[in-house]
């Protein structure tokens, strides 16, 4: 088996053992090239202060990036009302952790065969007075052929949009997955749905915009009632709401 099979394999191995693996369906994994010319564009979008691969690890070469969609119950839980459900909130916190767990032990796996490798913590690696990231996990994603974006400004993959993403970057150079060109969101792939915008309890949401501000004083408000679980800045009506928040095949 060659590092890319044992990466993944890893990856889905943790998720399928994971103590919370009923909150979840089978992960999805994509790799990139650093060079990829996609990442000087996030750049360009997103602004100056979001870092390069090489920023990360200097010797890098290959960014896996992995998906761990959530279970058609978790989703379900969420979508009535405007109220926030226990077990989305849970499976937020639990998920970053599980995130930061599979990086750190697939750093450890790439040591033992000399590979240098880093990676970005799930969640809160923002600036709080910008709202502006150094990276972007789903934007790496996007780079890495899982999916593409929807009018809710999530990337959509072929199991869906709802769950959580994670990065590492690896020094070793594994040739790159192509990207998906199959149009997820609805209204990109015919004009009709809006089901996001429509579900966004504080109208930050628009076809054209997002006011991150909005939606982050909701999600500021919504921490506060869930102190007991951890930090759990977390709504997710825009992705719950969307008719592919879950897709099998």
């Amino acid at each position: 088996m060659n590092i890319k099979d044992e990466l993944i394999e890893l990856i889905k191995k943790s998720v399928a053992e994971s103590e919370e693996r009923d909150f979840y369906r089978q992960p999805l994994i994509g790799f990139s090239s650093a060079n990829d010319p996609l990442f000087k564009n996030i750049k360009n979008n997103a602004g100056l202060q979001h870092l390069y691969p090489q920023d990360i690890l200097p010797e890098a070469k290959t960014v896996v990036s992995f998906f761990i969609p959530f279970s058609e119950s978790v989703v379900s839980s969420n979508r009535v009302g405007d109220t926030v459900s226990i077990e989305w909130a849970e499976s937020y916190v639990k998920t970053n952790k599980l995130i930061n767990d599979i990086s750190e032990n697939m750093i450890d796996f790439l040591v033992q065969f000399g590979i240098k490798a880093a990676t970005v913590k799930a969640t809160h690696n923002f600036d709080e007075k910008t709202l502006t990231s150094g990276w972007s996990h789903r934007s790496a994603a996007y780079v890495a052929g899982l999916g593409k974006f929807g009018v809710n400004r999530m990337l959509i993959t072929k199991a869906g949009s709802a769950g959580r993403y994670g990065t590492v970057i690896m020094s070793q150079e594994i040739f790159p997955d192509e990207r998906t060109e199959e149009e997820y969101c609805l209204y990109y792939k015919n004009g009709s749905c809006l089901k996001c915008v429509k579900a966004c309890p504080v109208d930050a949401l628009s076809i054209d915009g997002f006011n991150r501000f909005q939606c982050y004083n909701r999600l500021l408000d919504i921490s506060q009632q869930f102190t007991d679980i951890g930090l759990c800045d977390v709504c997710g009506k825009c992705v719950v709401s969307c008719p592919v928040a879950i897709i099998d095949k």
